[in-house]
């Protein structure tokens, strides 16, 4: 039988039924060398208690869906090696989300920021099918291809202090992901976005305290793709640069 070591989970509890406001719940929990944070919270459920709410699907650090924060640091779960972890690990649901039950946050708003930048190809006039596929050099794909990393965790959005005081700013995953197709050669949709980036709640909002860069598991440097957007955008208001360039 693997060896287990007893690790003390302090995991944020709040449902709404009862709880009035959000408390810490203490539970000991028997952890094998090569579990994760996730493997954890697993076992509470499974074997401890099973009242215990929280997301999670892959286990591979793709779906997301497991972003919490663990010691007040946004971070996939799946991803937070235990044995990494020195003491009492506090688990708690991301920051700047209202809480529907225990760890799992309410998600709306980030999706409806998503979507109003309009991720996806826009072409004024799409060509037949017959005539083939949109071509694109290995270079323009570099152009934007770091930005289309982002597996839309949320965990930017946990870390951004803008949106702590600021719950309406468009924030991070939304600007880069509209910076993503604004960059890439087979859109011709700058125009369509341009009202949602520079909204009074866009990305000139950001301050750039780079700290949804530091904690994006897929290395996609929102803050950085925040920049390029502003510079942009500035240009392109002046006329200065054709709306489908960045250098």
């Amino acid at each position: 039988m693997a060896e287990t070591r007893m690790v003390k989970f302090e995991v944020l509890r709040f449902r709404p039924e009862s709880d009035k406001e959000p408390v810490f719940e203490t539970y000991e929990v028997p952890c094998m060398e090569d579990w994760v944070v996730l493997d954890a919270l697993n076992a509470i459920k499974d074997d401890i208690d099973p009242t215990l709410s929280h997301r999670w699907s892959c286990r591979m650090g793709v779906c997301g869906s497991c972003g919490m924060l663990v010691n007040g640091r946004p971070i996939l779960t799946c991803a937070a090696f235990v044995r990494d972890y020195q003491g009492t690990i506090r688990v708690e649901p991301l920051s700047n989300f209202p809480i529907v039950r225990d760890l799992v946050v309410d998600l709306e708003s980030f999706i409806h920021k998503i979507k109003s930048v309009k991720p996806w190809i826009i072409r004024k006039i799409e060509k037949d099918v017959a005539e083939g596929e949109y071509r694109q050099s290995p270079e323009q794909l570099e152009e934007f291809k770091q930005y289309s990393m982002c597996i839309n965790c949320a965990l930017c959005y946990a870390a951004c202090p803008v949106l702590a005081a600021e719950p309406e700013f468009l924030g991070p995953a939304a600007i880069a992901l509209a910076h993503r197709y604004n960059l890439d050669s087979r859109d011709e949709g700058n125009a369509s976005r341009f009202d949602a980036l520079n909204d009074g709640d866009g990305l000139w909002g950001c301050s750039y305290a780079n700290e949804c860069s530091q904690v994006c598991p897929k290395h996609v440097d929102p803050a950085m793709a925040i920049q390029q957007a502003k510079l942009t955008d500035a240009l392109q208001f002046v006329h200065v640069l054709p709306k489908k360039s960045f250098t």
